[in-house]
């Protein structure tokens, strides 16, 4: 009895939490902020403080049904609600349904002096006021540091913070303030004393490209991710992908799927990728890595499924003319809306943004099917290391959400890079030019396929007018022979197989002939055996015929003599 009574007393004792609705940030909080208490945003400016406070208070207004009071000491509320409106944001239907109050306070209406009379007894009457006319839950300071830029003395400053916070605990308002983060003793580190979660937002800038990212520097009674995560910006406010926090804990589909080319799923043991699974296809300039893609594309959106092409280096409107010419029509497809492409340059963000912006497209699309062609551009700011680890959890992150991936990677001069990320993919199909008489030629060869059997034989790439075919290579004595030294040696062999076969038939009527005449010898061989054989038996028979002659005459000459004695004896 007494195991089930301690489990229920902590849960009674843990800490209650607010959740955000903010895209990853419940996440890497474990649920949320704390509920009843205060939260301190700092950050440079610029970083999101303000954007994250009011998409935290529209949220739970919206979502959860929850009043939420926004007290700014910068800005006007006409001000705020154009901002805002960039975001999708209707703060004046909120306002009108009593759902949001924006309090604007003019440092000038609260006189601060260092005096022993100092207080904020005159904020906290507007606060109250405030909170009561809608009932709020939830409460924004945006920025606090206004209250106090002019004040040295620490020990008061840090007494009057920690009154108002402890103020905003009993009115049981989740209280969000925010603060410029600044170095040394600083209003941040006085706010973050007396503040039960602490989350710092920055901005850093590395080869010309910036970062924002996010981190939890305190949570007081809660457990909560360490690590600093990167978050975007985009048209519907904040959001934070906890990447480093993803666990490979997808399950494995069984499930085959066409590649688009007949050829190829035959080579993959006959029946194509695993669905969910993820694919590399490396090569140098121009051995045909979009095209192979490309069909890819196009098979999934005949399957009725929607795929998702993200483009580091092409256009979509010249992707979609230049795989026409292979007989690939991709613009019916993104007509009826089953593929979408997304043109983005890789210098536009840090590689963390880069794979915010892409799960967000993924989370917003949900298709079966994603392309990025060619990934390896995003290597053009990061190191090799770098774009692995972000490889590794984007690929983790599409097997969770049950998404098949083909990535492409251009090969650069020197060397396979694509080694360091093909770890991190099931397929790894390797596109190579080689030269011979004057001229390249494309071969395909499929390097692993995990969890199937595949061929090993490399393939020539043929790109056509009907699309991709798959030839066989001529392997000889003098190695591998594609383009037209394979067909000048089909060709070969062909003229040496038809005069075999000639020779043959050859040899085959004169065998015949000579049958007949044997034939025909052994015929009148017959009939001279025959013939022997026939007079052989007539002079049997006149044999014969002469023994019974000379037998009767003999006969006769004994009836006649005996005849003659019987007449001398009678005489």
């Amino acid at each position: 009895m007494r195991e089930p009574r301690r489990k229920k007393s902590l849960e009674r004792n843990r800490l209650s939490k607010v959740p955000t609705g903010i895209g990853g940030l419940d996440e890497i909080t474990e649920g949320g902020l704390p509920r009843g208490r205060p939260t301190l945003i700092a950050g440079a400016s610029g970083t999101g403080k303000t954007l994250l406070a009011m998409q935290f208070l529209v949220n739970r207004a919206s979502k959860y049904g929850e009043p939420g009071v926004f007290v700014t000491f910068e800005e006007s509320a006409p001000e705020m609600i154009t901002n805002f409106a960039s975001f999708g944001w209707d703060l004046d239907k909120l306002i009108e349904q009593r759902k949001l109050a924006i309090e604007c306070v003019s440092v000038s209406d609260v006189p601060i002096t260092e005096t022993g009379a100092y207080s904020l007894d005159g904020l906290l009457i507007r606060l109250d006021n405030a909170i009561s006319s809608i009932e709020a839950r939830n409460i924004v300071l945006d920025p606090m540091q206004m209250l106090y830029t002019q004040l040295s003395d620490v020990p008061l400053l840090r007494g009057e913070l920690q009154r108002l916070l402890q103020w905003l605990k009993s009115k049981e308002v989740t209280a969000i303030v925010t603060s410029e983060r600044q170095e040394g003793v600083s209003s941040q580190s006085l706010e973050s004393y007396a503040s039960d979660c602490v989350i710092l937002l920055g901005n850093r800038i590395s080869d010309t490209v910036a970062t924002r990212h996010l981190r939890i520097a305190k949570y007081r009674g809660s457990r909560h991710a360490t690590d600093e995560f990167p978050f975007y910006i985009g048209e519907r406010g904040l959001s934070v992908l906890p990447i480093t926090s993803v666990l490979p804990n997808y399950g494995a589909s069984s499930e085959r799927i066409t590649t688009g080319i007949e050829r190829l799923d035959t080579l993959l043991d006959g029946g194509g990728y695993y669905r969910h699974s993820s694919i590399l296809v490396s090569g140098d300039a121009g051995t045909g890595k979009t095209s192979l893609a490309t069909h890819f594309a196009r098979a999934t959106c005949e399957r009725g499924e929607r795929c998702l092409y993200l483009a580091f280096e092409e256009a979509k409107d010249q992707v979609i003319r230049n795989m026409r010419s292979i007989g690939t029509d991709l613009e019916r497809h993104v007509k009826s809306g089953l593929l979408d492409f997304r043109t983005m340059r890789p210098t536009m963000y840090g590689l963390e943004t880069h794979l915010v912006v892409m799960e967000k497209l993924v989370d917003e699309f949900k298709p079966a099917v994603i392309i990025v062609d060619p990934v390896s551009n995003l290597s053009d700011i990061g190191t090799i290391r770098a774009t692995k680890s972000m490889l590794a959890r984007f690929v983790d992150f599409l097997k969770a959400r049950q998404v098949t991936a083909l990535f492409t990677w251009l090969r650069q001069s020197g060397g396979e890079t694509e080694v360091g990320v093909s770890s991190v993919m099931d397929v790894w199909i390797s596109l190579r030019m080689v030269e011979s008489d004057g001229e390249q030629n494309r071969l395909l060869h499929i390097i692993k396929a995990r969890g199937m059997a595949h061929s090993r034989q490399v393939r020539e790439f043929v790109l056509s007018a009907k699309g991709v075919q798959l030839l066989d290579v001529y392997v000889g004595p003098s190695g591998v022979l594609t383009g037209s030294a394979r067909v000048a040696q089909e060709n070969c062999e062909r003229a040496e197989k038809l005069e075999r076969q000639r020779r043959f038939e050859r040899q085959k009527s004169e065998l015949k002939r000579k049958n007949l005449e044997l034939e025909a010898q052994m015929a009148a061989l017959k009939a001279e055996i025959k013939e022997v054989q026939d007079e052989l038996e007539l002079s049997v028979s006149e044999e014969k015929t002469d023994r019974r002659a000379t037998s009767e005459a003999a006969r006769q000459m004994s009836r006649i003599r005996q005849a003659d004695k019987r007449t001398k004896e009678s005489d």
